[in-house]
């Protein structure tokens, strides 16, 4: 077996890397508790409802969001059944092809949303400021969002 020194420009990338997952695990794990704790709902619960909400006619392809949430189609199917159970979003069907199932927010998913979102962005915000400047968190948001999968996903349209 050999032995693999990293040079200092490759210790830098892994050590940034490394902090980029520990910094995520922990931001996530203690929003996603109190969003849990206050409202009921994971991130990926208030993700889901908020890519709803920003949807056209609060509705979209359950593989796009699934797609724009990174996760598989049958980790979205999960999701999306707990979110249906509690009321705050519907299967559609698309008329044009009967193959392609939608997800779209209800009123009670919308009013849910906009509840859980005045302390969830108060939170992340708290949270931010805390450690950045203004100018730090745009410089941040501009180095994150160069790396793959940090833009939007681009979806396909179909008549519902």
């Amino acid at each position: 077996m050999t032995s693999q020194v990293l040079t200092k420009q490759q210790s830098i990338a892994v050590e940034a890397f490394v902090r980029l997952l520990r910094a995520h695990a922990a931001t996530t794990k203690a929003l996603s508790a109190d969003l849990y704790e206050e409202h009921g709902l994971s991130i990926n619960d208030y993700e889901a409802l908020l890519r709803l909400a920003h949807a056209e006619n609060g509705l979209m392809r359950r593989v796009d969001l699934a797609r724009e949430l990174v996760l598989t189609p049958s980790g979205v199917t999960r999701m999306l059944d707990g979110l249906e159970r509690c009321g705050l979003v519907e299967k559609a069907t698309c008329e044009s092809d009967l193959r392609v199932t939608y997800a779209t927010l209800t009123d009670e998913g919308r009013k849910r949303l906009e509840r859980a979102s005045r302390s969830h962005m108060a939170a992340v915000r708290a949270l931010f400021s805390e450690h950045y400047t203004d100018d730090e968190l745009r410089a941040l948001a501009d180095l994150l969002g160069r790396l793959p999968g940090a833009g939007e996903g681009q979806v396909e349209e179909c008549t519902p």
